[in-house]
């Protein structure tokens, strides 16, 4: 039998940590690009250009928030799975600590 591995849905965050990704490699192929040119002793590429250099940060930012939100959804689920298993504990006459 093969083994079959259960489709995993995107969790909070997850498509903020791909975009991130997108956006920021976008923004190193333009650091690249732009370094080129001191490299090759030939003229300098616009200021527009060395725009375009700063996605790699809002990349990086893009990503980083992903990542929060996921932590912070992660967080919030286990809080709710600890009242309602104290919940549970509470209805079956059980102390809890």
């Amino acid at each position: 039998m093969p083994d079959k591995t259960p489709a995993q849905e995107p969790g909070p965050g997850d498509r903020l940590v791909v975009a991130g990704g997108i956006v920021f490699t976008i923004g190193a192929v333009a650091t690249l690009v732009t370094l080129a040119p001191l490299f090759l002793h030939t003229d300098p590429f616009p200021t527009v250009a060395y725009a375009v250099c700063m996605l790699m940060g809002v990349g990086l930012l893009l990503a980083g928030a992903g990542v929060v939100r996921g932590i912070v959804a992660g967080r919030g689920e286990a809080a709710r799975a600890a009242a309602r298993a104290g919940a549970r504990a509470g209805a079956r006459g059980e102390a809890g600590g």
